[in-house]
């Protein structure tokens, strides 16, 4: 998606060669109008895949998910990675290893929000590590549901998410794929 590649040129930043900084328009302050071309390509790439449902995992994957769900008329699912008191019905759980927070959480859904009947699109911003992408693997598989497609904003193309969902029979899919980081350089993969 070259509108996204070319606004993480102009307004992203490489710290080293493992952390991109996109907070000024996709995870901590969001661009409106991208998030919307970002669910649009999105509904486009996953339009014919029968969509019930879009899940992510919060907090920032829910400005790509929500979009994507609103252009593919479904709801959103926000898997926590918290547990709260409002959260005592039946669980669906899941560990998870955040390699940004470098620790460990529990990736948290209600069941009755996945059913077997649903084909789930996940969604989130990045996609490196792919801990938290196997989570959500692991807890829409675990429903009962099916899990149609994964869709990252941006994936770290070199780390070994990619792989880790090949393994278990997922082709991600990535809207801009990062080949190389470093110090105030950004180079781009084709996908």
């Amino acid at each position: 998606m070259q509108l996204l590649k070319d606004r993480i040129l102009r307004d992203g930043y490489a710290l080293g060669n493992d952390i991109l900084l996109v907070d000024s328009f996709i995870n901590h302050q969001v661009d409106p109008e991208m998030m919307r071309q970002i669910g649009m390509e999105f509904a486009r790439i996953f339009g014919d895949k029968g969509v019930t449902k879009v899940a992510t995992i919060a907090v920032s994957g829910v400005s790509p998910a929500l979009m994507t769900a609103l252009e593919l008329g479904v709801p959103m699912l926000i898997m926590k990675k918290e547990v709260s008191r409002i959260l005592s019905q039946e669980l669906l759980q899941t560990p998870v290893h955040s390699y940004t927070r470098g620790n460990d959480y529990l990736l948290t859904a209600k069941r009755c929000f996945l059913e077997p009947g649903d084909r789930v699109l996940f969604i989130d911003d990045f996609l490196a590590n792919g801990e938290a992408a196997m989570g959500a693997v692991r807890i829409v598989e675990s429903s009962g549901a099916t899990l149609v497609g994964i869709g990252s904003v941006i994936e770290k193309a070199f780390q070994p998410g990619r792989e880790k969902l090949r393994t278990l029979g997922y082709e991600p899919v990535a809207l801009a794929r990062i080949g190389r980081l470093d110090e105030g350089v950004i180079e781009f993969e084709e996908n």
